[in-house]
């Protein structure tokens, strides 16, 4: 290819850059559908099982494997310019060793998870070539780009990777997971990262069978899903929950017929939806993008792509981006007979969301309906007097007021239909109340008839006693 041949390229190459870009904002990208991005500078290895998290718009991709090599790279994505670049880390105790070598300030490492918390990146678990006896928590800070590991104390967990971690509040959740004696685990801890201690988590109920390669989320601040995974001859496709009031586990009874067993795929929850990416049997690879909605508990496909597709990966990692106001999906990376390096996004349409649904008995049910009321009943009242307070003081533009005025009855609205909700669990609380009374009473009767004929069974027999005594 001649020079002008290679600028025209070039340009073209920049042109769709721009268009995909721009489009972000402006409509051009079709909703829900995978669009593979056009990519400058030196791209990372293909890989899969590495972490991955999106933080500023920047996709942030660290360690991995391929052919069985554990990587410690960190990359960068910029979802901007589509631009990659490398991140070089500094140990925490560079100073101190006057090296700052990227090896060791992260070790090669494989199926780990990455979670954010403030400006830093938290590592936990996963294997490498120097395994501990315990779970390791490192952590890469974003601003200064140094590496290190995370005191911690309490009842540490075993060493392990393919577990899950969910950020709840200020506490992450770990679950499952295989450790490097190929131990297949589903036990429950829980690290407070306020104080950096671990807590170990001891359910009630049946927990899911032990398993690794699964995907993990929590919803309405309440329930934690477990979904699929693999033992070492089992795919899974089940859903589990986990009650983080009560402790206990239970296992929801729907239709999975869209839902085929899987491992190594990825998930990630926006507002009630969990979107579901890739994983495979090691055979075939699942190319369906699957949603589950968490309040009604109904698994739907957002799309579906081809077998040997690169989003029908094992490994693969899929995060959340919000773009020009709107918010995207980025997938990276996973094996489906070769290994992958190609970013996709999906621009995500709108979806409303719906009031909560308990997993647990029809009691559970109502009392968590009426605290849920109440919260948002609270909560509607607690913005009618922020309005009201931004209204006092002179908002002068006249679009504003109207745009506050229209919020303000639309909450009024949904303060009534909450009200009225509440009206109907009350309600239904105490019909069930005056059945329990009922049945209580028809007991009561039920046993005093049982005790009078009792009595009368016994003189009976004595009857007969005495004439078979008179006849002998």
């Amino acid at each position: 290819m001649n020079l002008s041949n290679m600028e025209t390229a070039s340009m073209a190459t920049e042109e769709i850059r721009k268009e995909i870009v721009i489009g972000t904002g402006n409509l051009e990208l079709a909703y829900d559908q995978w669009v593979a991005l056009p990519v400058s500078g030196t791209q990372p290895s293909a890989r899969y099982k590495h972490a991955a998290a999106v933080v500023d718009e920047k996709l942030y991709v660290i360690g991995g494997s391929r052919n069985g090599r554990y990587l410690s790279d960190v990359q960068v994505f910029d979802l901007r310019s589509l631009a990659w670049s490398s991140l070089n880390l500094k140990s925490e105790n560079a100073d101190k060793l006057g090296d700052s070598s990227p090896q060791e300030a992260l070790p090669a490492i494989s199926d780990h998870s990455a979670v954010k918390w403030g400006n830093k990146l938290l590592l936990l678990g996963g294997h490498s070539r120097k395994p501990s006896d315990s779970m390791i928590v490192r952590f890469i800070d974003l601003e200064t780009h140094i590496c290190g590991v995370v005191e911690t104390s309490g009842k540490v967990p075993a060493a392990r990777g393919g577990h899950s971690v969910t950020l709840f509040g200020s506490r992450l959740i770990v679950f499952g997971g295989e450790d490097r004696s190929r131990r297949l685990m589903n036990d429950v801890h829980v690290l407070d990262l306020e104080t950096m201690t671990w807590d170990v988590v001891e359910p009630r109920q049946t927990p899911p069978a032990p398993r690794f390669d699964h995907t993990a989320a929590v919803h309405s601040e309440r329930y934690l899903l477990i979904f699929g995974g693999c033992s070492h001859s089992v795919f899974f496709n089940d859903l589990h929950v986990l009650d983080l009031q009560s402790m206990e586990w239970s296992q929801p009874e729907i239709p999975i017929d869209l839902v085929a067993p899987r491992a190594g795929h990825a998930g990630i929850t926006i507002d009630e939806n969990w979107y579901i990416v890739g994983g495979g049997d090691n055979r075939n690879g699942c190319p369906e993008t699957l949603v589950l909605n968490t309040t009604k508990l109904v698994w739907s496909m957002l799309t579906k792509g081809k077998e040997r597709d690169p989003l029908a990966s094992e490994g693969l990692s899929v995060s959340s981006a919000l773009i020009d106001g709107e918010r995207h999906l980025v997938a990276f990376g996973g094996y489906n007979g070769k290994y992958n390096s190609e970013v996709f996004v999906m621009r995500l349409k709108h979806r409303d969301s719906s009031r909560p649904k308990i997993f647990q008995s029809p009691a559970a049910a109502a009392a968590a309906a009426s605290v849920t009321a109440a919260y948002a009943l609270a909560k509607s009242e607690k913005l009618d007097f922020s309005h009201f307070n931004l209204s006092s003081k002179g908002v002068e533009n006249g679009l504003v007021k109207q745009d506050v005025t229209i919020e303000i009855d639309a909450l009024k609205e949904e303060k009534k239909t909450l009200e009225m909700s509440l009206g109907e669990v009350r309600a239904e609380n105490s019909r069930l109340c005056e059945k329990i009374d009922e049945v209580n009473g028809t007991h009561a009767e039920l046993s005093k008839e049982l005790r009078s004929v009792q009595g009368q069974l016994v003189a009976e027999r004595s009857r007969c006693f005495k004439l078979e005594v008179s006849l002998l």
